[in-house]
């Protein structure tokens, strides 16, 4: 079993930056993708950002340029480093660890980014 814990996160203006980390429990003998997604009220938990095993990036259109994924394999870490914030990107935050290979799929408690002045 691998537990997901979240830290970050908070109150910060228009323009502020936070830094999201997640880290897993235990080890792994395969790496997994690592992603961050997030939920704001009344909408659909959306794709933010993942890092595939082989290092792939991606990220949703709307923080492109504004937030950048990494990862700590040694320490099964995932960082998310927002930067340039919205009130738009108020939202919950989880991340997430999948190993499609074996079918499993984690999720860190959630975390909440509020960005107002």
């Amino acid at each position: 079993q691998v537990q997901l814990v979240q830290s970050g996160g908070g109150l910060v203006q228009p323009g502020g930056s936070l830094r999201l980390s997640c880290a897993a429990s235990g080890s792994a003998v395969r790496i997994p993708t690592m992603a961050w997604y997030r939920q704001a009220p009344g909408k659909q938990r959306e794709l933010v950002a993942q890092i595939t095993s082989g290092a792939d990036v991606d990220y949703a259109d709307a923080v492109k340029g504004r937030f950048t994924i990494s990862r700590d394999v040694n320490k099964s870490t995932v960082f998310l480093q927002m930067n340039s914030l919205k009130p738009q990107d108020t939202a919950v935050y989880y991340c997430n660890f999948k190993w499609t290979y074996f079918g499993l799929d984690y999720w860190g408690q959630g975390t909440q980014v509020t960005v107002s002045s």
